[in-house]
């Protein structure tokens, strides 16, 4: 039973204690400016999660599970569903067609990387970085 209730709860604690990654949260449009500016230094991860679908929720605990990059790479969180326009912002300013879940990677302001649902994989992710 509590296999299906992971799946399936509606609790989207992305900073819950199964998680190895300590996530900085995407909330606001300014934040795209900060992101391509750390990506000068240090790739960043931006992981667009729709907290209403299943497929979304189970490859995020995937990709937390198999994620061991803190020290290579800094992690963004967005709830795409709570910040839409942050998530069209996204598309428009690095490229990508929007997915849910998609996971890209931003180096020196631009998406070297990305993947949406079961292609998201924390190793390939090492690859790139």
């Amino acid at each position: 039973m509590s296999f299906f209730k992971n799946i399936f709860s509606g609790s989207e604690n992305q900073n819950d204690s199964s998680s190895n990654i300590n996530w900085n949260e995407l909330t606001d449009l300014g934040q795209l400016n900060e992101i391509v500016t750390l990506s000068n230094e240090k790739p960043v991860a931006i992981f667009k999660h729709s907290t209403r679908c299943s497929v979304s929720r189970m490859a995020l605990k995937q990709f937390e599970n198999e994620f061991d990059l803190s020290d290579k790479v800094t992690p963004y969180f967005l709830d795409l569903i709570a910040y839409r326009e942050v998530s069209n912002e996204i598309a428009n300013r690095f490229g990508v067609q929007h997915q849910s879940p998609q996971l890209l990677l931003i180096k020196e302001g631009k998406a070297i990387y990305n993947a949406s649902h079961s292609d998201i994989d924390a190793e390939v992710l090492k690859s790139k970085v």
